[in-house]
């Protein structure tokens, strides 16, 4: 239900802004500042619109924020499918390293993860957030579990291998990246980190 103050949008009316744009401009302001500390100035201010606008369009900022992990999350499908379609689980598991260290520290975007950084101050307000940014790395682990337990099937990991710590410390190791970037680590940095870590890959029985 939505708060007596939120303001309603009338029924069929157009939007007089392009959503999509304005999205975006949400999603660099929360990967930037946080979740909490983003206030509602901030968003509209990076969105070029108003307060009603935002509440219209969007719902509140929490509605705002979900949709706006969504979109730098990107399709759940097609990433389980680009998974799904990597020659091995450490493939996958090397190539999504990679494009996080190149995300992590791009020229047009805030260092680091959206996800790490939106929540990072934990408070009782915002674990709706934390739960719906929790679900899509648990998401992410059990893509990567999944293609692991499909090597271990072939023979190509050892067959005691366990899929989900394996997967684990992956999501683990992309959240340490991201506080690396925050800090100012390079992408060569980066990925050095990622290279080193990936050598504790489990090698398939001789």
């Amino acid at each position: 239900m939505k708060p007596l103050s939120t303001p309603l949008r009338k029924t069929g009316r157009p939007l007089s802004f392009d959503r999509s744009a304005a999205l975006r401009q949400a999603m660099l302001v929360f990967w930037r500042h946080g979740y909490e500390t983003s206030s509602i100035a901030d968003l509209t201010g990076a969105m070029g619109i108003t307060p009603p606008s935002l509440y219209a369009a969007f719902g509140d900022k929490k509605q705002l924020f979900l949709e706006a992990a969504r979109l730098y999350a990107g399709d759940p499908a097609a990433f389980a499918a680009t998974i799904d379609r990597a020659p091995s689980a450490f493939d996958a598991a090397s190539e999504m390293l990679d494009a996080v260290a190149t995300a992590f520290t791009g020229d047009d975007t805030p260092r680091g993860c959206l996800l790490a950084s939106a929540t990072a101050s934990g408070s009782a307000a915002a674990e709706d957030v934390q739960r719906a940014v929790a679900d899509i790395r648990r998401a992410i682990a059990a893509d990567l579990a999944a293609r692991i337990a499909r090597d271990i099937a072939d023979g190509a990991l050892p067959a005691d291998t366990d899929t989900a710590a394996l997967a684990g410390m992956v999501v683990a190791l992309i959240q340490g990246m991201s506080v690396l970037a925050r800090d100012g680590a390079s992408r060569n940095t980066l990925q050095a980190v990622a290279g080193a870590a990936m050598k504790a890959w489990p090698s398939a029985p001789e």
